[in-house]
């Protein structure tokens, strides 16, 4: 983890107030922090009060500007609170970060019980869609401009026999990305999207624990060999929601080690 202090007025982010979901652990918590050392003031929002306290006095810190809210994204209401907490806080919404998902139970889709499926459609995609419109709706109201982007994944963009409906709702985000882009680029308002590959987080650790030699067989598909740190996949997002991506918009940029090279 990177200990260097906030930079409030020459950072990537420096000016700009950033919403991020899944924000108490993982890629989330990475990218709270380096959001907020980059420049921006940052609520977090995720389920588990205890990790967004720990990350929120960690980025204070620092330096650094954060609070937090707790919300489950299955629990669309919360998550339009959630955001309009962003703006009742900090005055504004810049910029957004739509990183928070579930995992389902690895297996053929033929073994996975219909309310396991109805809850990760639920989470990862219907959750994304709630939280860019009331992302856009903010962003509209008072920064006038933004950029949004959401976490999609490398199993969105090929079959995925062992996690088919995780990758056929991130294949959803990737095409409410798009659209997104299309329909809110006239107001200028970005919208992209990151792939990550492998990266070690609790998701990835709970499927290795479900399917033992999953790590290795990811590295071993990957031309740098190696999974990801979640500050590598949250150092991506922080360019695309910065001004220096400023003619990026409706991309699905693959942060993956090369593995779909």
């Amino acid at each position: 983890m990177n200990n260097t202090s906030t930079d409030s007025t020459s950072g990537l982010l420096a000016g700009k107030v950033a919403f991020i979901t899944g924000a108490g652990r993982g890629i989330g918590a990475a990218a709270a922090r380096l959001f907020a050392r980059e420049g921006a003031e940052v609520l977090l929002a995720a389920r588990t009060e205890e990790q967004l306290k720990a990350v929120t006095e960690e980025v204070r810190a620092a330096g650094g500007t954060a609070d937090y809210v707790v919300c489950d994204l299955a629990d669309a209401a919360g998550v339009r609170a959630a955001v309009d907490r962003a703006v009742d806080l900090y005055g504004r919404l810049d910029i957004a970060f739509n990183n928070g998902a579930t995992i389902q139970r690895p297996g053929p889709m033929d073994q996975l019980p219909e309310a396991e499926f109805d809850h990760v459609c639920t989470v990862n995609l219907k959750s994304v869609w709630v939280a860019m419109v009331a992302e856009v709706a903010a962003i509209r109201a008072t920064a006038g401009s933004g950029a949004i982007v959401n976490n999609s994944s490398v199993g969105s963009l090929r079959g995925n026999p062992e996690l088919p409906v995780y990758g056929a709702t991130k294949r959803a985000v990737n095409s409410l990305t798009e659209s997104a882009a299309v329909t809110y680029g006239p107001e200028g308002i970005r919208v992209n999207a990151i792939a990550p590959g492998g990266t070690l987080t609790e998701m990835i650790r709970t499927w290795e624990a479900e399917s033992p030699g999953v790590l290795d067989r990811i590295k071993a598909q990957t031309p740098l060999r190696r999974t990801a740190d979640p500050d590598e996949i949250a150092e991506a997002a922080a360019w695309l929601l910065s001004d220096r991506s400023s003619f990026v918009t409706g991309t699905v940029l693959r942060v993956d080690g090369g593995a779909r090279a």
